[in-house]
């Protein structure tokens, strides 16, 4: 493992300097004031067992981090159908503590749905600058040039709406039988849009996973999209006879942290970090299982994380 890691982050270093990175920096509205480089946002799924605004933004402020990635769909802290009456009073909450909201999670993917509108428009009067959208699926009998023509009118859709309400759509390459998966199937879909508004969440842990070694090549031809990432690791299990990924606590899995912030440096991108705790932190079948104990279980899981993501960052120079 040691082996791999250092070939990696020394090809890294070595391919920084090769036309393919290119000198032009990433696009990210976070980029304008050094104090908000890298804010480290929890994805609020992590934290839905407190359902009040208050509790859940006070739990983020216990646990370090620099503001909260909000659920807006169906099951989330915020349900699209109410996102009128119920997102500025998350945000107030949110904002209350001194911390951040720069971005959602949705189910959007679809200019037309009639849900699309009024999300992107009250997100956008609340200042919240991006949104990971609803993931693609491939249509085998069209195959994938054939998907991904069908998918370009509603993404060029969803870039005009951005622009007018000032939010920027996210798409998160997701491992498996998504589209986006490979990332370069997500960079064929995006290359002749605007990456001001419509761009890539980049999730290193489902590129590591789809790439052990390649992902790379990958970030590098998705870098001027890229307007957020994900901070979360996993490594692989045999369960029952199949190869399955097991989501673990920062730096115990494959993720090479290192190499992947190595390349951030010198892209000069500054977004901000959705991180996302995909391992049990507390028995979630216990349904006896008290409110408190669940948040005492996931503060420290969270807490964990955070210094490790914080002092990766370090680490690396990047703050």
């Amino acid at each position: 493992m040691e082996t791999r890691r250092k070939f990696i982050k020394q090809t890294a270093v070595a391919g920084m300097g090769l036309p393919l990175l290119g000198t032009s920096y990433l696009r990210g509205p976070f980029n304008r004031d050094a104090g908000d480089k890298y804010p480290v946002c929890i994805f609020s799924k992590h934290l839905q067992f407190l359902e009040d605004y208050d509790d859940m933004a006070d739990a983020a402020l216990e646990a370090g981090l620099d503001g909260v990635d909000l659920g807006v769909r169906q099951g989330a802290h915020v349900e699209p159908e109410r996102v009128e009456e119920d997102l500025p009073k998350a945000v107030e909450a949110i904002k209350k503590r001194g911390l951040k909201i720069p971005m959602m999670v949705t189910r959007i993917n679809d200019p037309k749905d009639q849900q699309t509108l009024p999300v992107l428009r009250t997100a956008g009067q609340l200042g919240i600058q991006m949104y990971r959208m609803a993931y693609y699926s491939y249509d085998d009998s069209l195959g994938i040039e054939g998907s991904i023509e069908k998918f370009k009118p509603a993404v060029a859709g969803l870039a005009e709406l951005n622009a007018k309400y000032g939010i920027r759509g996210a798409y998160q390459n997701h491992s498996g039988l998504y589209f986006g998966a490979p990332v370069w199937d997500l960079w064929l879909l995006l290359k002749d849009l605007d990456p001001e508004w419509i761009g890539c969440q980049y999730d290193i842990c489902h590129a590591t996973v789809e790439g052990n070694h390649s992902w790379p090549f990958g970030l590098k031809l998705i870098k001027p999209f890229i307007n957020c990432i994900v901070a979360k690791d996993a490594r692989l299990e045999k369960v029952k006879g199949n190869w399955q990924n097991i989501y673990v606590p920062l730096g115990e899995g494959i993720v090479d942290f290192d190499a992947f912030f190595g390349y951030l440096k010198v892209f000069g991108f500054t977004g901000p970090i959705s991180l996302h705790l995909e391992y049990p932190m507390y028995d979630e079948e216990d349904e006896s299982l008290a409110v408190e104990q669940k948040r005492k279980g996931a503060l420290k899981h969270i807490q964990r994380d955070v210094a490790f993501l914080k002092n990766k960052l370090k680490e690396s120079g990047l703050v």
